[in-house]
């Protein structure tokens, strides 16, 4: 039986209390006229979710380029909130929790699995430490990278935690290790409708590959000529996914990320991935920074540190970590790196403030 966008599950709850399709329309509009920046965001998404339209309008977060505002069926919508309901074994009633921005897709897809599968959902401001009630136990809860560093410690009443919209550094992966809920990073982006794959981080059985991302159900890969993720997610998408990261696949539904096709860097005949040496770095360096590269009449491309920063304060030997080709040619402070509209790092635009 397929489940139909326009229904509200009957055990659906918000802040505690019960809704239909039509007070959910009320509350909606309240939100909008009286609430709080981050219900304001929640109750626009909410008046685009129960209108009569078949498909929203989701904005992108620009990390890889000018944000767009993408059509996405609200049917796919639902598929992935019956994937990630079923792979996570949700639910009707269980408790979840909501500390993301609503005006993007991680955020919106929250609240569409609550309304979806019949959770209970508590919505808190989103922060960099979201404010919860401790006494409370919750069945899954997604973070930022950011948000689960700082949240680490407040873990134990949560049962499952997907973390996503960044890579998870080594620092992070250390502070979790030993946590009671199973914590998952998730791959996914605005196209395929939030994740498509997951990598589970800690409490590791035998049988867990820690390197590498798995699919969701009914959600196959494959590679083009660059080396680059093909997604084929026919209940997400109604044609194959074309991305831009480069991957080592594994098999069908198995893939090591690698990097940013726009972010590699031809040294000297070597191609070297940004994101690798970062997450090798990650604990070395205590300020923003990230790895790119400028023209060299020698070298073709050379590899650059850029740290936010007023001066320098690096001492080199923490590229001992690196193997001899990531070392970076040249370090440059930036006083305040230039974010995309959810806050990433905008790496082009940084790049031109460079002298």
């Amino acid at each position: 039986m397929t489940v139909d966008y326009t229904k509200v599950h009957l055990k659906f709850k918000l802040d505690n209390l019960s809704y239909n399709h039509k007070n959910l329309m009320e509350v909606a509009y309240s939100y909008v006229k009286e609430g709080l920046p981050y219900q304001q965001a929640l109750g626009d998404f909410l008046l685009d979710w129960l209108d009569n339209k078949p498909y929203i309008f989701v904005k992108t977060s620009g990390s890889t380029g000018k944000p767009k505002h993408l059509k996405i069926d609200k049917q796919a919508m639902v598929n992935s909130a019956l994937a990630t309901g079923d792979f996570f074994n949700l639910k009707p009633g269980d408790k979840v929790l909501h500390c993301l921005p609503a005006n993007f897709i991680a955020g919106k897809m929250m609240i569409v699995r609550a309304i979806i599968l019949g959770l209970e959902l508590d919505m808190v401001e989103p922060s960099a430490l979201p404010r919860i009630d401790y006494d409370k136990d919750y069945a899954f809860c997604a973070f930022t990278p950011m948000q689960l560093k700082n949240f680490a410690k407040y873990l134990e009443n949560i049962k499952t935690v997907i973390v996503g919209g960044g890579r998870v550094s080594q620092a992070i992966i250390n502070l979790i290790k030993d946590k009671k809920p199973n914590i998952y990073e998730t791959y996914g982006m605005t196209e395929t409708v939030s994740h498509i794959a997951i990598k589970k981080l800690n409490n590791f059985s035998d049988n867990d590959d820690k390197a590498y991302f798995s699919t969701l159900p009914d959600i196959t890969l494959s590679q083009d000529d660059r080396g680059c993720l093909i997604i084929d997610a026919p209940k997400l998408s109604k044609v194959q996914i074309v991305t831009n990261d480069i991957v080592d696949l594994q098999s069908g539904t198995q893939f090591k990320w690698l990097g940013r096709y726009d972010n590699v860097v031809n040294s000297g005949g070597v191609k070297l991935f940004p994101e690798q040496i970062e997450m090798k770095l990650r604990d070395k360096i205590n300020s923003e920074f990230f790895i790119a590269s400028k023209p060299d009449d020698t070298l073709g491309e050379k590899l650059i540190l850029v740290i936010e920063s007023n001066k320098n304060q690096i001492d080199t030997s923490i590229f001992n970590v690196l193997d001899k080709f990531e070392k970076p040619k040249a370090i440059y402070n930036v006083s305040k790196f230039a974010q995309t509209s959810s806050g990433k790092i905008h790496r082009k635009k940084t790049l031109e403030q460079l002298n």
